[in-house]
């Protein structure tokens, strides 16, 4: 039984990561908008629940560090997720539904890149911060899985994982980001090589 287990769970991480090659003209879309927020100056937030939320730390942290190449400039890149007392203050005084939202009121400005990551792609919380960032004219970028959600139609660029499992849809957004974190370094000459 677990050697099936284990060849139906990898057949179904190899079937995503296969289906990613449709979606070349999504991935340079957000390369570009990543790049084009790196060389203006430009602020990342990057959030999520649960298992996203790790995922969007990794995804800062990657842009933070992992990203830097010699001849470029450095990201200004934020995880919406990691300041816990702040998420609490807001879940408590207001609602868990605005805990990004609330952040956000704080730092966005025009042109800042906003990407909201929800498996379900129905994360309130989530969608509320791409309804304020779509307002304050940001750039909006989903990842999601299943069938999109709501976030599929309310961001400016979309990136569905086609599987309906959220264990496969949180490994294959990782992936997605080491993909595009790949892709910057690419862009110039790494500072770090691993």
């Amino acid at each position: 039984m677990n050697k099936e287990k284990i060849h139906e769970y990898i057949d179904e991480q190899i079937k995503s990561t296969l289906s990613l090659k449709e979606n070349y003209e999504v991935f340079e879309k957000i390369f570009n908008v990543l790049k084009n927020a790196r060389d203006k100056g430009k602020q990342v937030f990057v959030m999520g629940n649960g298992g996203s939320a790790s995922t969007a730390s990794h995804f800062v942290a990657d842009l933070l560090k992992t990203s830097i190449t010699q001849e470029n400039k450095r990201f200004k890149a934020i995880s919406l997720s990691d300041n816990i007392p702040v998420l609490l203050a807001w879940s408590n005084d207001e609602s868990y539904d605005n805990i990004f939202s609330n952040q956000l009121e704080n730092f966005l400005e025009k042109d800042d890149i906003v990407i909201g990551i929800s498996g379900s792609g129905n994360s309130k919380n989530v969608l509320n911060a791409i309804q304020l960032a779509n307002e304050k004219h940001a750039t909006t970028i989903g990842l999601n899985g299943k069938d999109g959600g709501k976030l599929s139609k309310m961001v400016k660029i979309n990136l569905t994982v086609n599987s309906d499992d959220m264990l496969t849809i949180e490994t294959i957004h990782l992936l997605i980001c080491h993909l595009l974190t790949t892709m910057i370094r690419s862009d110039g000459t790494p500072k770090f090589n691993y």
